[in-house]
């Protein structure tokens, strides 16, 4: 699994958990009821008055004993100060001990100005929004005070503005005159047309608002389906205006992309590993492998750059050498190119200056460098060069190479010879099936190209940049090209490869998951960080686009969702036991609200998942129980919402929550084909789960897709995961692109459009279910839910058997069983996974948690 998993205790939430704010007292005397608010809360922190000195017991003992110095912990005295220590003072708000937003740090002031405005959107049941004064410390933070806003007061319409006084635990302020002045204003869904009428259309839209890059228009994308797509290995779609659907060879599409570069290759991933081959199935350049490619380009004068995950694990010291627990073969990618031109900067993930010791060393060991993408020069015509950028989930490494047949036996002595992956079992795996791979992908021709360099760059200089005894050797990199001095690359002004009225035009936008520990570029004063739409951390400004564009999307989504991702959890704050988590993202809230208002109006709505059968790891084990356990409060949280608005408009009796949601999964089994030797492994060993699988020759298909359609108009493919590692944007590092063909939109055609999005769709659907049905053009439709949902069991079935049979579909029901009622239930005689084991819903052990979310 490319995104390293730890423990920690769910309920005891630390400074290692940023997410949760739990006030320890109540902030209000009258007994509060607790409502929905699901829209936009437009807040302005502005200031505090008379807030306590929390530092007057470090002064008291300083002054005393000469124990401290003047300036502790990297504090700077505020000048309308006095010289001694005071506090530290900064905000958060939350909701249902969520934090949605949170102020940057006044050093050593008990009269702070923030002046700081957010707008943040909400999916909560809560009482009260909690504005919590904190003060900052080396050590961590502690609670001054805190305000409540009672959720009733905010849902009337009308704004709450005011100086309110900062009650401490006694139920009175923390010390006399301690005020924050402060206003809020809520809207509603029903009040934001932003989010009605699909993705929108005309001059007039702007894409998702809010982010650090904007929409680019003008551009062309490749969606592609696994890393290679056989000819004739999937049927073939016809679009609107007599365009024809082809699937595209990502890996191949990559390595020509390389082959013909001529100024630049920037590659960044989690794993690029030299040995890998992108092209397998041409005998004149199967053998060539990526390192040789880019030693090749390199010696012709091409800049390339690799920045990688420096993976904490892998080392390679004196001679002495770690493989490391993730497997990313940084450390030997390093040693390949050491003296060839080919630069390559193993990046490891650091928290910022002003972390504690605690949270560096986490961030440090735990996150990782996430994004994968190849940004490279190619022919623009008329002698003139342009950028063009790969992303999505594909790192270019073993174990990604793969065709929507996702063979698991056959191809063991072929294409797959030199690349055996599955880790999921414990000791030697000789003989077992391959983890098949599937993945989602894109290409970006056009301005937004020029934005995925831009993100390189950030992180280019970020990473490059000295630190320690290094700081004192005057040093200047000059790695990365000044394109905009090369007079043969077109700029990004000039970028546009299609006019807009081209009707295969397409509008592309460009997000991330990312802190300013990570890059260059951001602000260095906090106060600037709304003006690039970046949020606040403690000590970091932080990107988070990623979110703000899922959410948008499902909100703006008026027929349909379809996901594929690696993982599927979040929105603890509304599960039934567990809310402190910190998995805070509102991904699974906001589906389960759309589905639930669509079935108030008595509109359909369909709502397609697909994960992995199990987080890749062995199964069995502490973090993948973990990580089950999550998800399973996530998918129950999810149909309860659904079943209580069937219940609330009389139609539980007719539908139930599957016909609005369901989960799935992938997974192939192969016949024996004699001309293979089959392995049958020890006898004394069969109850293996390395046994089990060669006897029952199946295996789950991996999904490490990280993509959502909406409405077949809107496509997210990238590296983010629904997780809160990947969309919080301090843990991992991510990137994602959004588009749309905007004359292929609901807006633009009053229609189902059939665009490029919506034959990647039905490709998608070719794959999984081995074949197209007419349902497939009404996707929203209860028919097609009800189809789809049928032949996933019925394929569960197949998968499930003692008899071993070829299967034509992959498409798996997800092996739970949800009633009527949306409860969510182990699949009878099938509490665990076949063959390798592990509980299908998960365990939970009360080790404090922080990393599996």
């Amino acid at each position: 699994m490319d995104q390293l998993e730890s423990l920690d205790d769910s309920e005891t939430i630390s400074e290692a958990s940023p997410s949760i704010e739990i006030v320890p007292f109540k902030t209000s005397r009258d007994s509060l009821g607790v409502f929905l608010l699901h829209g936009n809360l437009d807040i302005w922190v502005k200031e505090a008055s008379n807030l306590p000195n929390m530092d007057f017991v470090r002064n008291t003992f300083g002054d005393m004993f000469g124990m401290f110095p003047e300036s502790v912990g990297g504090k700077t005295e505020d000048k309308n100060t006095s010289n001694k220590n005071t506090s530290d003072p900064y905000i958060t708000v939350s909701v249902a001990n969520a934090v949605i937003a949170r102020t940057y740090v006044i050093i050593n002031n008990e009269n702070p100005v923030w002046l700081q405005h957010f707008y943040v959107p909400v999916a909560h049941y809560a009482a009260e929004v909690q504005f919590v004064v904190k003060d900052s410390d080396v050590v961590g933070s502690e609670i001054i005070g805190a305000v409540g806003i009672p959720v009733e007061q905010i849902c009337s319409g009308t704004k709450v503005e005011g100086t309110f006084p900062v009650l401490s635990g006694s139920g009175k302020p923390c010390k006399p005159g301690a005020v924050l002045s402060l206003s809020i204003h809520y809207t509603p869904m029903a009040k934001i047309p932003l989010y009605y009428g699909g993705v929108g259309s005309g001059p007039e839209y702007y894409g998702v608002p809010f982010t650090y890059f904007p929409l680019r228009k003008g551009g062309k994308v490749t969606l592609y389906q696994d890393a290679h797509v056989e000819n004739s290995c999937l049927p073939n779609f016809g679009l609107e205006n007599g365009v024809e659907y082809v699937q595209g060879n990502c890996w191949r599409d990559i390595f020509e992309a390389i082959k013909n570069a001529r100024r630049m290759i920037y590659i960044t991933g989690w794993s690029v590993y030299h040995l890998v081959r992108l092209v397998r199935d041409d005998d004149n350049i199967m053998d060539s492998t990526l390192g040789d490619l880019l030693k090749d380009k390199s010696q012709e004068g091409v800049r390339v750059l690799l920045l990688v995950w420096d993976d904490p694990t892998s080392r390679s010291i004196l001679g002495y050498k770690t493989d490391g627990i993730m497997g990313t073969n940084d450390e030997e990618t390093r040693r390949f190119f050491k003296h060839s031109s080919v630069q390559v900067l193993l990046c490891p993930r650091s928290a910022g200056k002003g972390h504690s010791w605690a949270k560096k060393q986490e961030v440090g060991t735990i996150y990782t460098h996430h994004q994968k993408t190849v940004i490279v020069d190619a022919d623009a015509g008329q002698y003139k060069r342009k950028i063009v950028a790969f992303v999505g989930g594909l790192d270019l490494c073993l174990g990604r190479y793969d065709t929507p047949k996702h063979a698991i036996f056959s191809t063991l002595q072929t294409v797959h010879k030199d690349d055996y992956h599955n880790p999921n079992f414990t000791g030697p795996s000789v003989g077992c099936p391959r983890e098949p791979w599937h993945d989602l992908h894109s290409r970006i021709d056009g301005p937004a190209a020029y934005d995925v360099l831009t993100n390189f760059e950030e992180r280019w200089i970020k990473a490059s940049k000295p630190h320690g005894i290094k700081k004192m050797k005057s040093s200047h990199d000059d790695s990365l090209l000044k394109i905009e001095r090369i007079a043969d690359i077109i700029g990004i002004a000039d970028a546009a490869c299609l006019s807009d009225e081209d009707p295969e035009s397409w509008h592309v936008q460009v997000f991330r998951s990312i802190d300013s520990s990570s890059v260059s570029g951001f602000p260095k004063d906090p106060k600037d960080a709304p003006r690039r739409n970046l949020v606040c951390g403690k000590n970091v400004l932080i990107d988070m686009s990623i979110h703000t564009a899922y959410v948008k999307a499902i909100r703006a989504a008026q027929h349909f969702i379809y996901i594929e991702n690696q993982y599927f959890l979040g929105s603890s704050f509304n599960w039934a036991s567990h809310k402190n988590l910190g998995a805070n993202n509102l991904i699974p809230m906001e589906i389960a609200l759309k589905v639930a208002n669509k079935i108030r109006a008595h509109q359909r709505f369909s709502v397609y998942i697909i994960i992995p059968m199990w987080p890749e790891g062995v199964p069995t084990s502490t973090p993948i129980q973990r990580i089950l356990f999550w998800q399973n409060k996530t998918m129950q949280m999810m149909y309860d919402v659904i079943y209580a608005a069937l219940e609330e408009v009389g139609l539980q009796n007719e539908y139930e929550p599957q016909d609005y949601l369901n989960f799935f999964c992938l997974g192939n089994r192969e016949t024996l084909d004699s001309q293979l030797i089959s392995d049958s492994g020890n006898s004394n060993a069969a109850n293996t789960p390395q046994a089990q699988t060669k006897k029952s020759r199946r295996f789950m298909i991996y999904v490490h897709s990280k993509g959502m359609i909406v409405d077949d108009e809107y496509v997210i493919v990238g590296s983010a995961n629904i997780n809160q590692r990947s969309l919080e944007g301090t843990r991992d590092t991510e990137i994602a692109m959004g588009a749309y063909q905007p004359n292929y939109t609901w807006a633009t055609q009053q229609s189902n459009p059939h665009g490029q999005i919506y034959g990647y769709r039905k490709s998608l659907w070719a794959e999984h279910i081995g074949g197209v049905e007419q349902c497939f053009e009404r996707p929203e439709s209860l028919e097609c839910m009800r189809q789809i949902r049928w032949m996933s069991e019925q394929n569960w079935k197949q998968y499930a058997a003692e008899e071993v049979s070829e299967m034509r579909g992959h498409l798996l029901k997800y092996p739970v069983d949800v009633d009527r009622t949306g409860k969510v239930k182990p699949l009878p005689g099938f509490e665990t996974f076949p063959d390798v084991g592990g509980n299908i819903l998960g365990t939970f052990t009360a080790i404090q948690e922080n990393l599996t979310i």
